[in-house]
């Protein structure tokens, strides 16, 4: 059989053997909901959030939660539960783009230093290497320092400090990877290192990457809220968990609500997020548990 099409049914049975695992994972699944229940909030938003999250009622201000606002209301009056379900969106784009840049940064780099090697391999480690010496939250509170606070640069932000994980799980793969039959079979017919690289080998890499991204998301909600939380992430009006945590800080004693239930929105989240990820690890490789 040709090396490549060998590797195509091989690749086949393990997707079976996946699925097969991960359906027999309760808490991966469990997680899985919560991930796609989230999904479902933030997408459609506008229509099961019962206000609008900047509408401001001064007669209602700190209301507890009744049956016309669940979840109470804020010091301007707005309603709670609104702002968390749009809160929501920011968690989901932050999430994904940030960890979609570090994922493209870091396939990248790592693909160079694994495939090619030798001074290629070190310079690049050696950068990843330097990188990891500086404490990831504090340096992103370093540039944003620099910068205006907003959604977009706390995206690119985290997403270029929180690469180098990726880039070393994907460097050791190809290390691995292209020692392969297909590969070499590839590279004794001429073909180019690009069509290598990107055809061939990284799509058999991706599995790593796939629950270090899903973990990354996790760990950017975190990063996102704590940012907001401490007033340099996304500025009000615009509502994120992190803010609403920061008004139930300064309320604390008489409002208790405001503190509640973001911080269990965040927990759910992330725990929601980590099941996720362990499932799809455990699923990969069993012997990993």
């Amino acid at each position: 059989m040709d090396p490549y099409q060998d590797n195509q049914a091989r690749q086949e049975t393990l997707s079976r053997l996946f699925w097969k695992r991960f359906r027999k994972n309760k808490l991966a699944l469990l997680g899985g909901v919560i991930v796609l229940v989230l999904f479902v909030v933030a997408v459609f938003a506008p229509w099961i959030s019962p206000y609008d999250p900047g509408q401001i009622e001064i007669q209602r201000v700190l209301e507890e939660p009744t049956g016309k606002h669940l979840f109470g209301t804020d010091s301007l009056g707005r309603d709670v539960l609104s702002r968390m379900i749009w809160g929501s969106r920011i968690s989901l784009l932050v999430g994904f783009v940030a960890v979609g840049i570090a994922a493209l940064i870091g396939v990248f780099l790592g693909s160079l230093a694994g495939y090619y090697g030798r001074w290629t391999d070190n310079l690049i480690m050696r950068f990843v290497d330097i990188m990891l010496c500086f404490p990831t939250f504090f340096l992103i509170l370093a540039v944003i320092a620099f910068l205006e606070p907003s959604i977009w640069n706390i995206m690119i932000v985290i997403g270029v400090t929180g690469w180098m994980g990726v880039a070393r799980l994907v460097r050791a793969e190809f290390l691995s990877l292209k020692e392969r039959d297909y590969a070499m079979a590839e590279k004794a017919l001429g073909a180019k290192d690009f069509r290598i690289i990107f055809r061939h080998i990284l799509p058999n890499a991706l599995a790593p990457v796939l629950v270090s991204a899903t973990l990354g998301v996790a760990g950017a909600i975190l990063t996102e809220s704590a940012l907001s939380f401490l007033g340099i992430g996304v500025q009000p009006p615009t509502p994120s968990w992190g803010n609403i945590l920061t008004a139930g800080k300064d309320n604390i004693e008489i409002a208790w609500w405001l503190s509640l239930y973001p911080g269990l929105a965040i927990l759910i989240t992330v725990l929601g997020y980590n099941l996720l990820g362990e499932g799809i690890r455990d699923s990969i490789d069993p012997r990993l548990k």
